[in-house]
């Protein structure tokens, strides 16, 4: 196991009363909080009194902050009053640490108690808000804030977009003063889970797995990224696609890493533009990319070099940086992952009933189903027609339908069509649409009368793992084949690209079984 940085992991405690701060303290320790924020201005009633037994019966270090644009019930200049009172109190009782607004800090009326502290470091905070981040913009606003005599510097930066980090990343890893960079929103995530790497002071954590944008939780921390083990050489991977959330590749990425030895994270990256993703972030240090929705065509165009069969598909679900000349490199494994599995399956029937199967593919010949003409429908397509099945496509927008199936020399037929096709029994069916995909796992894309034609079915979709799909499916007696499968087999072959050639097979399954 690598060594150990120095990072602080952190949970800001938002609470009502004394007693409700003192049990949230509780639960961030045993969830591998290192100290805790203190947010005294989200108490119904921010008396001293309360202060003093807060801070004198902390559990952890922490962190006190008393935040003037998110106090509750106070006029103005009641509050600033309030905010001061407070701050002053904290450093009278060495508390670990005292966040201050840059405004408050700047107030010559704390000017005594930030020169005259004893044992309290100070974390001198700023809202960037209305306004782009820029290196220059960053540098310039640090350099203000430190002269107040501040220990810490602490960012707490609005963006729109994943790209707009940046420039935070670059700060991260010239300052030289320490750094916290606090972005929260849908599209912020990273901000978070790639701090260490980039040399940040502190990150924050949500609690109880509570689900806050931009911010990972506590235990995720500490259990699925381990981010103490990360160090300015760890490589970046992650999964570039809008939405995100559903992603289980950090729960199968981040433990494989550490299995093998290998110095490396998997994140969620919530992209809206993959090429301007692709123009910003261009180092060394983003080494690899899994692809997702609605990317995988697109990411054809951001490669520098595309391998023949992905090129053929017109679909990358795999991208690596090459290391000699920072090239980047597109693959698919999606196609053999998904044939394979369903070829496997059908072969299961094969040998169960004959005792012995048939060499050739138990796809050739048959009438392969589709549904969706995206990146993993295409990726099924190309996979039936190399292995010479018949293929009918159905999806929403039919001039999308009627492209794919020209590429493969296939059919396209309307969706609406779809519910009464069934021009013979024993087909194969592909659901490659996101339809069924939590939260909306009350969806079905076939009626469940429909699937009687279908000798087996499959679904991409792998959150949930046994989709309603599938559970209609299995109830009218097809095979049914799950996405969970076709995502062990895809990411086996993205993590043998991302490590040249490293795959603990049993491993990954194992974890598969454990976690999906």
């Amino acid at each position: 196991m690598a060594v150990k940085n120095n990072v602080l992991v952190c949970t800001p405690l938002e609470c009502e009363t004394l007693e409700e701060m003192m049990a949230s303290m509780e639960k961030a320790k045993e969830e591998g909080a290192d100290p805790v924020e203190l947010c005294i201005a989200s108490m119904a009633c921010s008396h001293i009194s309360d202060v003093d037994k807060l801070i004198k019966q902390r559990t952890l270090p922490a962190i006190v902050s008393f935040r003037l644009k998110s106090s509750r019930t106070l006029s103005n200049g009641g509050c600033y009053n309030t905010c001061l009172k407070v701050l002053k109190r904290a450093l009278e009782l060495d508390v670990e640490f005292v966040e201050m607004d840059y405004e408050v800090a700047s107030d010559a009326n704390m000017t005594e108690y930030l020169y005259n502290r004893s044992n309290s470091r100070i974390i001198v905070s700023s809202y960037v808000n209305g306004w782009k981040p820029s290196t220059e913009k960053l540098a310039d606003l640090i350099a203000r804030m430190q002269a107040t005599g501040a220990d810490v510097i602490k960012l707490d930066i609005c963006v729109d977009y994943i790209t707009d980090l940046a420039p935070v990343f670059t700060i991260l890893t010239h300052s030289q003063v320490q750094l916290i960079a606090m972005a929260a929103g849908s599209r912020d995530l990273i901000s978070q889970l790639l701090g260490p790497k980039f040399g940040g002071f502190l990150v924050y954590g949500s609690l109880g797995g509570k689900s806050i944008p931009g911010l990972p939780s506590l235990l995720s921390l500490r259990q699925v990224y381990k981010i103490e083990y990360m160090n300015a050489d760890t490589k970046v991977f992650g999964l570039i696609s809008n939405p995100v959330a559903h992603s289980k590749g950090p729960i199968l990425h981040n433990p494989t890493f550490r299995y093998t030895g290998y110095n490396g994270i998997y994140v969620p990256m919530l992209v809206d533009d993959i090429k301007e993703f692709f123009e910003t972030y261009t180092g060394s240090d983003f080494a690899g990319f899994s692809v997702g929705i609605p990317h995988k065509e697109a990411a054809v165009t951001c490669c520098d070099e595309v391998h023949p069969l992905a090129k053929s598909i017109g679909a990358v679900n795999t991208i690596v940086r090459r290391p000699m000349d920072g090239k980047l490199i597109g693959y698919n494994t999606d196609c053999e992952a998904s044939i394979s599995a369903i070829e496997d399956a059908l072969r299961g029937r094969q040998v169960s009933k004959n005792g012995v199967p048939h060499s050739a593919s138990p796809i050739a010949g048959r009438t392969f189903v589709l549904i969706g003409a995206g990146g993993a429908g295409r990726a099924l397509a190309f996979g039936a027609k190399l292995k010479g099945a018949r293929i009918v496509i159905f999806n929403r927008n039919y001039k999308r339908a009627k492209a794919l199936a020209k590429a493969v020399s296939g059919e396209a037929l309307p969706y609406e069509f779809l519910e009464k096709f069934c021009p013979e029994k024993g087909m194969i069916l592909a659901n490659a649409s996101a339809i069924g995909m939590e939260p909306n796992s009350h969806q079905s894309p076939v009626p469940k009368e429909a699937l009687r034609a279908y000798e087996l079915v499959f679904d991409a979709v792998y959150t949930p793992r046994n989709t309603r799909l599938l559970k209609e499916a299995a109830e009218v007696g097809a095979i049914v084949v799950s996405g969970v499968e076709m995502f062990a087999r895809q990411a086996l072959g993205q993590f043998r690209l991302f490590t040249s050639g490293l795959a603990p097979e049993d491993f990954m399954r194992k974890l598969v079984m454990e976690q999906f």
